[in-house]
């Protein structure tokens, strides 16, 4: 692989009269299409683990320029704090500074991990913004009552009731009652019905999917093997017949990342998502 030089400035934004900070790491001779990391959150422009540093910098190397911005309220930025469902003038506003200081991008790839990656889609929801070409989602956060309640039963408590351990303390006494409690709520949850509603009023994954379906750029989806979000996600998708065909959209790419924690704090995992990311953009 050919390492390509870079440089590291601090881009100031301007947001809503206050000041919003992003970095951006530039190749000398950068490639046409361009990333803007979409910080999840609540958390600021490094990610957990130095995440989103190395990764911009992994990228920079390979020629493509990568913007990270902390959101208004978050990090260096002033301002109040929003959470993901509303931070798209945010990632507006990191478009456009970034295309101002990088001229040359004729492509934007939005990068996401967790609530990230929901805000991406949020973002292509509510603006359709044709510079956006391409989508790079980690573990895309879903969760609902009814999503984490199928998470818990398939993947906690099926396995526990395998366990010859759990029915001996349950003859015995020793399973709190709680635990059992939780059981039983769970399985209530599963069952939750949900009820046509206007637009205007979805709930935030109903647009995430219509975003998801509608998108006709090229589409990364990476998901931790070792992680409750990317499980929830998979049950979440699976129990619905328009999240499953966009799910098998032919501009969808899909990457798994066996026993990966659901930021990928293992050096290799966190390589692994990089080479992912450099492969995937090269195409």
């Amino acid at each position: 692989m050919t390492y390509t030089a870079y440089t590291e400035v601090a881009v100031p934004m301007g947001a809503d009269g206050s000041f919003q900070l992003g970095i951006l790491a530039k190749p000398h001779i950068p490639a046409q299409t361009g990333v803007v990391i979409v910080v999840g959150g609540p958390q600021y422009r490094a990610g957990s683990h130095r995440q989103f540093v190395l990764l911009s910098r992994a990228l920079a190397q390979a020629g493509f320029a990568v913007l990270r911005i902390d959101y208004r309220g978050m990090g260096d930025s002033d301002g109040k704090p929003y959470e993901f469902t509303n931070v798209s003038p945010d990632i507006a506003r990191a478009i456009d500074a970034f295309e101002a200081q990088v001229p040359t991008l004729r492509r934007i790839v939005l990068w996401g991990l967790c609530d990230g990656a929901s805000a991406a889609l949020l973002y292509m929801h509510d603006t359709r913004d044709a510079r956006v070409t391409g989508l790079c989602l980690l573990n895309p956060w879903v969760r609902s009552e009814a999503s984490l309640a199928r998470t818990q039963v398939k993947h906690y408590y099926t396995q526990r009731l395998k366990q010859r351990e759990f029915w001996v303390k349950l003859a015995s006494g020793k399973v709190a009652a709680s635990a059992v409690a939780g059981l039983i709520n769970s399985v209530r949850s599963m069952r939750v019905t949900r009820k046509p509603q206007a637009v205007a009023n979805l709930p935030f994954q109903d647009k995430m999917r219509l975003a998801w379906g509608d998108f006709r750029g090229s589409l990364l989806l990476v998901l931790s093997g070792d992680d409750y979000t990317a499980k929830e996600f998979l049950e979440f998708a699976g129990t619905d017949r328009e999240w499953v065909a966009a799910l098998q959209q032919p501009n969808v790419c899909r990457h798994e990342v066996k026993e990966a924690d659901h930021t990928f704090s293992d050096p290799k995992h966190n390589r692994e998502v990089e080479m992912a990311t450099i492969r995937w953009l090269n195409k």
